[in-house]
């Protein structure tokens, strides 16, 4: 037999490039008594080889098979927009408990019940004379009304200004 194609089968061995008939000619060839010396360090490899498939044979992979099984098909599960969300709604609660009781705290520490409360005993006008009062009073809500009828005059001159025929014929496009 030529060594040479038997080197050249080893190199198409090393590359997984065989094919299992060239696979079945060199475990022929590492099986038989007498081997050149330079490709002895492979007979051990390819006797190991066959007698791992004697021992192992049809029957073991069988039992790998069998044991493996077939996988069992993934169910999908339909999940809606609002079991996606419950995490968010979850932790948006958590915040607003804390806020509250935070907010709760605040306001207990730092309420002083003397000054939330009109002490009329103490109280004091700011003005010696009623009738100024009053006239300041009137002044501003004069004031006030004056700025709401501007306002709504501007508002009712917008709404009810007649339209051009420019704009009658935009409006009609």
């Amino acid at each position: 037999m030529d060594y040479k194609y038997i080197e050249h089968l080893l190199e198409l061995y090393w590359q997984c490039e065989t094919t299992l008939r060239e696979e079945e000619i060199l475990r022929t060839f590492f099986a038989q008594e007498d081997v050149p010396a330079p490709l002895q360090k492979y007979r051990e490899y390819f006797a190991c080889q066959a007698v791992a498939e004697q021992l192992l044979g049809e029957a073991f992979d069988a039992k790998v098979l069998a044991a493996i099984g077939e996988p069992q098909p993934v169910k999908a599960r339909v999940v809606s927009i609002r079991q996606r969300l419950l995490p968010l709604f979850r932790a948006a609660a958590v915040v607003v408990v804390i806020l509250t009781l935070g907010n709760l705290a605040h306001i207990a520490l730092h309420s002083n019940a003397d000054g939330d409360e009109i002490n009329y005993a103490d109280y004091q006008d700011t003005y010696q004379d009623p009738a100024m009062a009053y006239d300041n009073v009137e002044n501003a809500l004069q004031l006030i009304s004056e700025g709401m009828s501007q306002a709504n005059e501007q508002a009712d001159s917008l709404l009810l200004r007649p339209r051009t025929a420019e704009q009658d014929s935009l409006r009609k496009e």
